[in-house]
């Protein structure tokens, strides 16, 4: 469980709406305890995007399991550095290309980033610590989930990010 907000985490800005449902309650999704940013502006300009990834971070709590999809350049590594600013991280968060994991800490919380892309599928998770990281009870972003299999946790919020055919500075995200 996450402790109580030391003022370093910013909170979520107000003109960033969530989604809601009919009855307008906010949601997100059926897998998250916290209301994911709308993602009706889809497709966004890179700036657009990391300005959304940075609201996703300041609302986003722990437990949380976020996969990353998208082809090669689509756009993973820079949502995911996005979501880590808003989480209140300053240090660099580079792609865990080599490392496969990075950890970084903000708040009393662990926030885990996988790289799975140079794993030939689940058989290999073992190594990195698998279990214990998606079990921890912290946040956990993982790029090219789909190497994990059927290890990725049921409750994963996925989110996709693909390209716009003839369009270079846009990226759809769509909530998979």
């Amino acid at each position: 469980m996450r402790p109580p907000a030391t003022g370093h985490r910013p909170q979520p800005s107000p003109e960033v709406r969530a989604q809601r449902s009919e009855d307008g309650d906010v949601v997100s999704s059926p897998k998250s305890r916290f209301p994911i940013p709308e993602i009706q502006d889809s497709p966004f300009t890179i700036h657009a995007l990391r300005a959304w990834g940075e609201e996703l971070g300041r609302r986003l709590q722990a437990p949380a399991v976020i996969a990353l999809e998208g082809e090669l350049g689509a756009g993973k590594t820079t949502l995911a550095q996005a979501i880590c600013r808003g989480l209140g991280i300053r240090e660099d968060v580079t792609s865990p290309t080599f490392a496969l994991v990075n950890q970084y800490e903000v708040d009393g919380t662990t926030v885990y980033h996988l790289d799975l892309y140079r794993l030939n599928g689940p058989e290999d998770l073992t190594n990195l610590g698998w279990d214990d990281i998606v079990n921890s009870g912290e946040i956990v972003l993982i790029e090219w989930p789909e190497r994990a299999g059927i290890r990725l946790p049921q409750d994963t919020i996925r989110l996709r990010l693909e390209y716009i055919t003839g369009d270079d500075t846009h990226r759809r995200l769509v909530m998979a």
